[in-house]
């Protein structure tokens, strides 16, 4: 499913134009994107959590050389499903 499926899913839903659904999916991700941004958690209930999570530093290797490469600490956004989420079949 991509983002055009959504939107074309609350077309079908809601009756509103196709515009006004690609603004809201829009803006849905938007602040999604914003809250992980600044580290805060989103918790959608009944589908799952979003936080996120420090990554530690580490060291990897290139395939083609061999050599070691440093890999820098950051930042990783996590998901972990709902109940309801989890118990599909």
């Amino acid at each position: 499913m991509i983002k055009l499926d959504i939107i074309n899913e609350v077309v079908s839903k809601t009756g509103i134009t196709k515009s006004k659904a690609e603004a809201a999916v829009e803006t849905v991700f938007e602040s999604m994107k914003k809250a992980l941004a600044t580290g805060d958690r989103i918790e959608l209930r009944g589908f799952g959590v979003f936080n996120v999570r420090p990554r530690k530093t580490g060291i990897g290797r290139n395939p083609r050389t061999g050599a070691e490469v440093n890999i820098p600490p950051g930042k990783a956004v996590r998901f972990k499903p709902g109940k309801e989420l989890q118990s599909i079949d």
